[in-house]
């Protein structure tokens, strides 16, 4: 009977650590983080650490995976399971993630460390693996629903994608973000628009 609760107190351990490193790495950067901050803020040794990571670069890769991890299910529930049409869900699903966009965590760690941090190639592949299937599942469904023209669903999921990734840089990098963020939506919006089948 003890086996089970090791291993949630090794859970409930991993988790805060990486709950601990993101509220640092989001504050004041990887570069300016130490592992001593991020055990002191989870309450827990360096040696438990150690346990569950190999280094720092280990730590912010697991607190990257969360971020990401807890923006697709957030946008999952907007884009597959929110109510209205394909296109209802698909503008839902942008305006969405223009408000992640706006969050501070996503920015740091998602968008300014990630690349740096895990290098260009794997941080492109991780961004891949979380957002881009809810980009061409919500293509796909426009397309299926004879919402938009029958175009390539790969081709212009990438290319969504990609603007998507572009918008998130901007206003990541933007003075005055939340005016970034509307004008990125505006201009996703109406390129989704241009898309868009004419009535009859």
């Amino acid at each position: 009977m003890s086996v089970p609760t090791v291993r949630a107190d090794e859970s409930s351990t991993r988790r805060d650590l990486v709950d601990s490193a993101i509220t640092l790495f989001t504050r004041q950067g990887y570069a300016a983080t130490s592992l001593e901050a991020v055990v002191a803020g989870a309450k827990v040794t360096k040696g438990a650490l150690y346990h569950h990571f190999s280094g720092k670069q280990a730590l912010f890769e697991a607190a990257f995976d969360a971020v990401e991890s807890a923006v697709v299910n957030r946008l999952g529930e907007v884009v597959v399971h929110g109510p209205g049409t394909a296109w209802d869900r698909a503008v839902s699903g942008l305006r969405a993630y223009v408000e992640v966009c706006l969050e501070p965590s996503y920015q740091r760690i998602a968008i300014h460390e990630g690349p740096v941090v895990m290098g260009w190639e794997r941080w492109q592949e991780a961004a891949e693996k979380y957002s881009y299937g809810l980009v061409r599942a919500a293509v796909a469904a426009l397309v299926d629903a004879g919402e938009i023209d029958e175009l390539p669903v790969e081709v212009t999921a990438r290319i969504l994608f990609g603007a998507l990734r572009t918008g998130a840089a901007i206003i990541a990098g933007a003075a005055e973000p939340e005016l970034a963020g509307a004008d990125v939506s505006k201009t996703i919006t109406r390129v989704l628009e241009g898309m868009r089948k004419l009535p009859g």
